[in-house]
């Protein structure tokens, strides 16, 4: 109800209703002719069969013939009577039950539900909205950065130009803003000068007339896009935006770094502050197989392990944890540890058997050239015949049929499989159709939704790259450099200033670890950081901790400690 008065307001003022309803209410008084003039004739042919009735009986007659309710208590004895109330009969038919309501829907009900849309959908963001982010499209990127958003205080709209699709987005109480993405007003009222960052993230062609759109407003709000095709990312810089992703290539590329036998050495994903993280797969290592404790990882290299990732779940490591081959260790250090740590495993192995990679669209080929790039053999699967490059490494035929897999290699020695389709449904399929083949092999699966991640490793993914994070991860650690640095799903390293209770208290006498989960990997002093700090430590007033843990460890350090 409190929407009725500005639906009304709406409806009533705008042209094209105004035009709907002289359209409807010539409709009705066509209507309104027929059954006047159909009651006159009724008249004229009862006195010619010799009886009368008033003219109420005659509109009462009409109406009741053309709506086919035909109650039987008055009809004609002759011939012109039988064929009058045929003719009647047919045209109520056409009229009242054909006409009529398809022109009643198009040119009331429909726009009146299109006016409820309007009147609930903002045009504009208040006047003092600022430092807000800013998104032209809601899709799986959009989707978990928006939670990512929320978690970190930050304000965000996503503008949409459909009254329909802003409709059902408010119902699933998502932010929006209605307006047409090519119009510069649009953007002057998304109060875009003073946003802290525009997503574009439409197709190539409508990102750039967007970006181009929005500098006509704004020349320094930061604009980051996304880009399909490895050409449009000079035209959408060129059109202004201030840094081009391409995460399918992105995607592609970790996937196939991901692979065994492609790398033993530490692979750098990410800095705060003085601090690197990275990640190294422990197949083939001197410490595979052993208890952390014995490893000699700290004491050889200087690394620490932050994190043990064991098919989608993140272990804090003990001492007597064990190292499988299919972990991934997540370790923190300086550069010079991680020099120390690539000599300390030694350099990448090679395999004379392919890694077989079922799905040859972007993220597939990007897998592909990375692999090639790194010396590694490789077989694509692929049923799309436009998307063969080389037939000496593509293989067309259904990644689901047995023979097609075993042309590919699956069946041989082969340590991967990298399924890299553009459907969560085929990719889980897959995974379970390769696991149940090769319970050895290691299964890398592309997620394009978040909430398939789970399902994936628990039918057998041993590692999953999501799309959707590795987009909003990135965005957030755009949002706030120096401050946090997100990682794989649900993984980050933020900051936080010594709580006043930790002052004079040992790292190991504050049990952070033991009360939220998270592990701390360096303490700043001013312009020094001392790298994984000894748990004897002591902390001293305005120092700063540089932590790593789950998003909800984050949450609980911030709610006990803050």
């Amino acid at each position: 109800m409190k929407y009725l008065p500005s639906q009304l307001i709406y409806f009533f003022h705008n042209k094209t209703m105004k035009k709907n309803l002289w359209n409807l209410s010539k409709f009705m008084a066509v209507i309104a002719a027929a059954i006047t003039l159909y009651s006159i004739i009724f008249h004229f042919i009862m006195e010619y069969e010799g009886r009368q009735y008033s003219w109420i009986t005659g509109f009462y007659w009409t109406l009741t013939v053309m709506s086919t309710l035909g109650f039987g208590d008055i009809t004609f004895s002759s011939d012109p009577g039988f064929i009058f109330s045929m003719i009647v009969l047919l045209s109520g038919i056409i009229f009242l039950l054909i006409m009529l309501p398809f022109t009643f829907i198009r040119f009331f009900y429909a726009p009146w539900l299109e006016s409820q849309a309007q009147s609930r959908t903002p045009r504009e963001l208040p006047e003092g909205t600022e430092k807000h982010i800013i998104m032209t499209n809601y899709e799986p990127i959009a989707m978990s950065l928006i939670n990512k958003l929320i978690q970190y205080d930050f304000q965000y709209v996503v503008a949409v130009q459909d009254t329909q699709a802003a409709s059902e987005l408010l119902d699933m109480n998502v932010k929006v803003v209605i307006g047409d993405l090519d119009n510069p007003e649009t953007y002057r009222q998304l109060r875009v000068e003073k946003a802290a960052l525009v997503f574009v993230n439409n197709d190539d062609m409508l990102n750039t007339n967007i970006i181009a759109t929005i500098r006509e407003v704004s020349e320094s709000v930061p604009v980051i896009t996304i880009a399909d095709a490895f050409d449009s990312i000079d035209i959408l810089e060129l059109a202004g935006a201030t840094q081009v992703f391409q995460f399918t290539r992105m995607l592609g590329v970790t996937m196939a770094q991901h692979a065994l036998g492609v790398s033993a050495q530490a692979n750098i994903v990410g800095s705060l502050g003085g601090v690197h993280i990275a990640e190294a797969y422990a197949a083939h290592t001197p410490y595979e197989g052993k208890e952390l404790v014995k490893s000699g990882l700290r004491e050889k290299t200087g690394v620490i392990v932050v994190g043990i990732w064991q098919r989608g779940k993140l272990e804090i490591p003990r001492p007597h944890t064990v190292i499988h081959p299919n972990s991934i260790l997540l370790l923190a250090g300086s550069k010079e540890h991680f020099r120390k740590y690539d000599t300390f495993v030694g350099s990448s192995r090679s395999y004379a058997v392919p890694v077989v990679i079922l799905g040859g669209g972007r993220v597939g080929q990007a897998a592909a050239d990375a692999l090639e790039g790194l010396g590694v053999d490789y077989r694509v699967v692929e049923k799309n015949r436009t998307l063969i490059k080389d037939r000496n490494k593509y293989i067309l035929g259904d990644a689901a049929d047995i023979h097609t897999l075993e042309r590919a290699g699956i069946s041989a020695e082969s340590t991967s499989v990298l399924i890299t389709t553009h459907d969560d449904d085929m990719n889980i399929y897959l995974t379970i159709y390769c696991r149940e083949l090769r319970p050895d092999i290691q299964v890398i699966s592309r997620a394009i939704r978040d909430r398939n991640i789970s399902k994936l490793y628990s039918v057998g993914a041993d590692i999953v790259m999501s799309y959707a994070s590795m987009g909003a991860n990135n965005i957030i650690n755009i949002l706030k450099p120096d401050e946090i640095l997100m990682l794989a799903e649900g993984l980050n390293v933020f900051k936080a200033l010594v709580p006043f209770s930790f002052t004079g208290k040992t790292l190991a006498e504050n049990q952070i670890r033991r009360k939220t989960g998270c592990n701390v990997i360096a303490i700043r002093t001013g312009d020094s950081f001392n790298i994984n700090p000894d748990p004897d430590v002591q902390l001293k007033k305005d120092e700063e901790l540089i932590l790593i843990g789950t998003a909800e460890a984050e949450r609980e350090f911030m709610d006990v400690f803050s």
